[in-house]
């Protein structure tokens, strides 16, 4: 979407497509209430107050009816935490006075509200202040709608919900909800991932439970189920008998940067590679869902899931980048990995003996996440062409978001030589004029319309955590060591070497170029 001001029409009709609904019933008609808990946090400004912004500035938060509350135990004013975000906002100095004036208006619809997270004082005053607005607004007892979102450490969600459920519920009688978005990690591994889902599930029904991971709202990997499902040439080939392995990427060309001892809890595995790497995982492994209802899909993504076979030690390929632990909140003899190769196998029809190869790493030479689907050799090599390369199907999932094909073609001129090329759907290209979405923004989006798809399940997170687990417990215990590798390297020599020995085959000399307009 653009950034300028937007016309009455245009934001009646993102209005109207905003309540439709499949079942055609009537749309809740209370107001809403945004209550962004751990307000003064980085995640909130980065991340959260920022998608808000869009969503209202696109037409998807009517001043008229959405009303935001910040919540946090930092004691500040209201204008205090506008200050505080102002510049997270709208970070363009030559914004136009619409876009200014758009920004101050929705800074007034946000309210502070200061307290602790496990005592009652403080939410009796957030659900006083969240019961005013609503008065106010005149919306029918029941019919309101709160929607609380955690920007904060998983180890307070729990006293928080308690603390939602007795002082912050909405009466659910005549439409109106309650509903909570928690981040991840949830937990540190199986059991205490358990734990915390039924110290949450004990207070919150699992409809009310939005377990976000803001990979799952990324515009290519919401494209995964159209591209496998909608196209007639992906249907035959996407199985065994045609494809030798899929690989996984999430590259960054940083460290910690300041971040190490929050990082050091929790390592590469954990931080992306069991959520973020996992969720598209299911998503390119997945059979087709019944339908596009979110509990057939999520149903699908549980079935593989249970059908990945434990993780082998030779398998696995663990590294940390020298320098890590100078970082002064790291310990001098942290085991934690910033790199990690993981193979998994999926025991099923389809599936049977393909290496899915999940990579993630910091400090490495290039920053990316990608998908790789390498085909097999062409039987009966007429060509003399294999050592060129193999068939891959890339989606680029960042930066520069792009889906190609790379084949094999003649080389134009006279000669019978080939060459490999690419068919290319690069999306700054092809969709000159349209902002692609930040995930955030599409993952509130789809909790204030109740829409579970795109959001974790607890037998799903279950699921999740049983594969990676044992692995994890080895690494903590000090079983499995990280082989160090220099910043600005690919990583440790073994991860390619491994990546080599589960089929995949690199093609030399080839770089895809992203097109430019």
């Amino acid at each position: 979407m653009g950034t300028g001001c937007w016309t009455v029409e245009k934001r009646s009709n993102l209005r109207n497509e905003f309540i439709s609904r499949e079942d055609g019933s009537v749309p809740e008609t209370g107001c809403l209430s945004i209550i962004v808990l751990g307000a003064s946090g980085d995640l909130a400004k980065k991340k959260t107050f920022p998608a808000l912004f869009n969503l209202y500035r696109q037409g998807f938060l009517l001043s008229n009816e959405v009303h935001i509350f910040g919540y946090a135990r930092t004691k500040i004013s209201d204008d205090e935490l506008r200050n505080r975000i102002r510049g997270f906002l709208i970070q363009d100095k030559g914004a136009s006075d619409e876009q200014l004036e758009e920004l101050l208006k929705f800074l007034q619809l946000i309210k502070y509200v200061s307290g602790s997270y496990d005592s009652a004082e403080g939410f009796q005053l957030l659900d006083k202040e969240i019961s005013e607005h609503e008065v106010s607004k005149k919306t029918i007892e029941g019919s309101s709608r709160r929607l609380f979102y955690f920007a904060l450490p998983p180890s307070v969600y729990p006293s928080v919900c308690k603390m939602i459920k007795s002082h912050c519920m909405n009466k659910s009688d005549l439409g109106g909800w309650t509903r909570i978005v928690v981040e991840k990690p949830f937990g540190r591994d199986l059991g205490s991932a358990e734990k915390l889902s039924e110290q949450i599930g004990e207070l919150f029904e699992e409809p009310q439970i939005y377990r976000i991971d803001h990979y799952l709202g990324k515009e290519l990997v919401q494209n995964l189920l159209v591209l496998r499902f909608a196209n007639r040439f992906f249907l035959p080939l996407w199985n065994r008998d045609n494809i030798d392995n899929v690989q996984i990427v999430f590259r960054e060309d940083f460290g910690t940067e300041g971040r190490g001892g929050y990082f050091d809890e929790y390592g590469i595995i954990r931080d992306i590679i069991q959520n973020h790497l996992l969720q598209v995982f299911c998503l390119v492994a997945m059979e087709k869902p019944v339908s596009l209802k979110p509990e057939r899909i999520r149903d699908e993504k549980v079935k593989v899931l249970q059908s990945v076979l434990p993780i082998k030690d030779e398998e696995v390929v663990l590294g940390q980048y020298d320098g890590y632990r100078e970082d002064p909140t790291v310990p001098d003899n942290s085991n934690t990995p910033t790199f990690a190769t993981v193979v998994l196998r999926i025991h099923n029809e389809r599936w049977e003996g393909v290496p899915f190869i999940l990579k993630a790493g910091k400090a490495l030479n290039s920053r990316k996440a990608e998908i790789r689907v390498q085909f097999k050799d062409v039987p009966g090599d007429i060509f003399k062409c294999q050592k060129q390369g193999r068939n891959e199907f890339v989606i680029r999932l960042q930066p520069k978001e792009a889906m190609y094909m790379k084949l094999t073609v003649k080389q134009p001129g006279l000669e019978m030589s080939t060459v490999q090329s690419e068919l290319d759907l690069s999306y700054g290209q092809r969709y000159q004029g349209i902002t692609i979405p930040e995930a955030y923004e599409r993952l509130i989006l789809d909790t204030i319309r109740g829409d579970q798809q795109h959001f974790v399940r607890r037998d799903e997170l279950k699921a999740a955590w049983e594969i990676f687990t044992p692995l994890l417990h080895k690494i903590d215990n000090g079983e499995f060591k990280p082989i160090p590798y220099q910043p600005g390297s690919r990583g440790p020599e073994e991860a390619d070497q491994l990546t080599e020995r589960s089929g995949y085959v690199q093609t030399h000399g080839y770089i895809w170029i992203p097109p430019t307009l």
